[in-house]
């Protein structure tokens, strides 16, 4: 694999803390005060409203190594085309609380990011939903089809059972191996998976709200929700839910994504049958009735953000 990667200066990355209370997000951020399983949670979104409504909401659902804030693009082009745009950090992520015990799963996620619309009295929005958030938005298309009105899967992990190639790995495992993290590991991580080892400085943006988090004192905290969020992925698949979905349905996939949970712990010869997106896309879109793809060539794991407009113009064709 050709990389062409300048590693930034280490020097300027800065240590942050477990809500990224020195990080300015590109639009106001405000909080949900949450209840949720005896503790007192807040959950920070952004709400960003067109000059010209077109009447429209869409809500971006964030994947597992990103917050809301990366949404930024997509936010100003929707919110171009006169739609609302409601884009929440889960609990768990972003600025949102960072609980040290908490049950994770799609449906606690799903009732907060459903208490927001009705905080904000929005009563049908459509879901666009990327990586990890591709599996929430799945779950919240079939809890609340009377919602949810159009649903967006842009390269969503989930699309096969990750059970059925890898062991299951105890959290404690888990968090052991996220302490081990550093802005070299998930720099690596990315430029394998997401960007085909091709390095541009717009990415270190993204990189950083994570890798900040690795050189500060509340690492053990955030380390342990990413551990928790992992175990939900693997334990609570959502392939069975696709032929629940009756909503219309866009697949947007990069085929060039090979992303898979726990590939690394899988047998060494189950591994290359992992994440192969480029089937995947196609045997999801059978199982979603009446579903449109649209397949990336040469596209890895963050379509928004390599290719945004060849992401973003299928996304307003099929909202509009």
């Amino acid at each position: 694999m050709s990389v062409f990667f300048k590693a930034q200066d280490l020097s300027a990355l800065k240590p942050l803390d477990a809500e990224l209370s020195t990080v300015t997000y590109p639009f106001p951020v405000q909080f949900k005060e949450l209840k949720n399983q005896g503790q007192n949670l807040q959950m920070a979104y952004m709400d960003v409203k067109p000059e010209k409504a077109n009447g429209k909401t869409v809500v971006l659902l964030h994947g597992k190594n990103f917050n809301g804030y990366y949404f930024e693009e997509a936010a100003r082009s929707l919110q171009k085309e006169g739609y609302r745009v409601v884009m929440p950090d889960q609990i768990g992520f972003g600025k949102s609380s960072k609980p040290r015990q908490y049950q994770f799963s799609f449906q606690q996620l799903a009732e907060n990011t459903k208490a927001i619309m009705d905080e904000l009295r929005i009563d049908k929005f459509a879901v666009l939903g990327h990586s990890m958030g591709g599996m929430l938005a799945t779950k919240m298309a079939v809890m609340y089809p009377d919602r949810v009105e159009k649903l967006i899967l842009a390269n969503p992990i989930g699309l096969e059972d990750y059970r059925n190639f890898s062991p299951y790995q105890s959290i404690d495992k888990l968090y052991a191996a996220e302490l081990k993290n550093t802005y070299e590991s998930y720099r690596d991580y990315q430029l394998k998976f997401y960007y085909d080892g091709k390095w541009k400085p717009e990415y270190d943006k993204w990189l950083n709200l994570l890798a900040g988090w690795t050189i500060h004192k509340d690492f053990p905290v955030t380390a342990w929700n990413a551990a928790l969020t992992t175990d939900m992925i693997y334990t609570q698949p959502v392939v069975d839910d696709f032929e629940k979905i009756k909503l219309p349905t866009l697949l947007i996939i990069g085929t060039r994504d090979r992303t898979a949970i726990g590939k690394a712990n899988a047998p060494k010869e189950l591994q290359p049958q992992m994440g192969l997106y480029h089937n995947l896309g196609k045997e999801t879109q059978k199982k979603i009735k009446g579903s449109t793809l649209v397949e990336l060539e040469n596209v890895g794991h963050s379509p928004h953000i390599e290719v945004f407009d060849r992401f973003i113009q299928p996304v307003i064709k099929f909202l509009n």
